[in-house]
């Protein structure tokens, strides 16, 4: 089967059967990430898919080419939810019965619309890997045919047909950044777009806490990481596939590797920018537009997902903010006598800083007459409206220090 995938024919294939089940994501360029770049870039919105992610391509495509008996076993995964999914809406698609292994840590969001679409969800582990050993053991005990999330050459043949709809809307494409979990994005992608532009760029994107494929690259052969730790759970493999691996060697041309910081900055700039919600590991390859090198060239960074919950993306954006010091908290120490709070925010008032909590501990010091502590936790524009409150505070006497914001 392995030699009949990932050909130019089969690609075709796979970009006529996925129009079935797939929306429309057409390009969307990016006024504000061309300016901060000096590049042209352009976003592949797939987490405007029905499911919210890429992942209903190759597994729509996958289940597509199963023969009836295949699909009359019923069929099961393991995933971090986007290939859950993915599956799930699939299976229902065919009448087939659809058992999904998801870690523990999953977003309730993408457990939800998982059963949403019919399946059965089963929850065990921390990280995929672990989920993926128990949907295998399932599958021998039940006799389910097994679709694996990514190394699987038909299921990379489905996904890589977003390099089909990139290189048909923009032909003149230098940069391509996508994605890198266990690779199977990855490589359809990059299998296809070399075969249809072979000169055109092809850069696999991690989060540095789950580096697997970099590390894989760097030693020659598929290596496990241990222990994972990103907020990018739908990136989050110890393991790259071992099917996959020789395609992303080939064309895979670099690997960028992004801490969960900058991920958390990138949500601000698509919410704000685009008023897209991206989840953090499709704002990967938004992330390592930065570190790219280059200037004057047409970019499209691929947005894998946008399945995040609700509580996530508030811890998000709280975090962002305090990342770009639009919040911020100043602990002052005052004498413990009426009218040096008003003294206080009359400074913070008139250098327009907006208080959004305050707490004052009396108990501070032994002698309340000497100090109390006052914490500040206010709003501010960015970096110098901070710090001009900041000046204003140390002038009137105040001796400001910067604590972390306990929201």
């Amino acid at each position: 089967m392995a030699e009949e995938m990932l050909t130019l024919e089969k690609f075709e294939e796979a970009s006529e059967t996925v129009k079935k089940v797939t929306q429309e994501t057409k390009l969307v360029y990016s006024d504000y990430f061309s300016a901060q770049t000096g590049n042209k870039v352009y976003l592949k919105p797939e987490n405007m898919q029905f499911t919210g992610a890429y992942k209903l391509r190759g597994a729509y495509y996958k289940i597509s080419t199963l023969s009836d008996e295949e699909r009359s076993r019923g069929l099961i995964t393991a995933s971090a939810g986007n290939h859950a999914q993915g599956v799930a809406y699939a299976a229902q698609c065919y009448g087939a019965k659809a058992v999904i292994v998801m870690p523990t840590t999953t977003p309730l969001i993408k457990v939800e619309r998982t059963k949403s679409y019919g399946a059965e969800v089963v929850l065990h582990g921390n990280v995929y890997d672990e989920a993926c050993e128990k949907a295998y053991e399932l599958a021998d005990e039940y006799g389910y045919t097994f679709i694996h999330p990514f190394d699987d050459l038909t299921v990379a043949t489905g996904q890589g047909t977003i390099a089909m709809e990139i290189i048909k809307e923009l032909p003149l494409v230098d940069y391509i950044l996508v994605p890198i979990g266990g690779g199977g994005l990855a490589t359809g992608v990059s299998t296809l777009a070399k075969l249809l532009k072979p000169n055109v760029k092809v850069i696999g994107v991690e989060p540095a806490g789950a580096a697997c494929m970099k590390a894989s690259l760097e030693k020659g052969e598929v290596t496990t990481v241990s222990p994972v730790n990103t907020i990018a759970d739908g990136t989050a493999v110890q393991t790259p596939g071992s099917k996959i691996f020789p395609y992303i060697r080939q064309n895979i041309d670099e690997i960028i590797t992004v801490e969960d910081d900058e991920l958390i900055v990138s949500f601000l700039d698509m919410v704000e920018n685009h008023k897209m919600i991206v989840e953090n590991s499709g704002l990967l390859t938004v992330a390592a537009l930065k570190h790219l090198g280059v200037k004057g060239k047409k970019v499209v960074s691929i947005l894998s997902g946008g399945n995040m919950d609700v509580i996530t993306m508030a811890s998000v954006v709280q975090n962002g903010l305090i990342q770009r010091d639009r919040i911020f908290t100043v602990s002052v120490l005052l004498p413990d006598k009426p009218g040096e709070l008003v003294r206080v925010s009359q400074v913070i008032a008139e250098e327009k800083g907006n208080v959004i909590k305050l707490d004052h501990n009396q108990f501070f010091s032994i002698n309340r007459n000497a100090a109390v502590e006052l914490r500040i936790t206010m709003e501010a524009f960015g970096t110098d409206h901070k710090n001009q409150i900041i000046h204003a505070l140390e002038q009137a006497g105040f001796a400001p220090k910067l604590v972390r914001p306990n929201l």
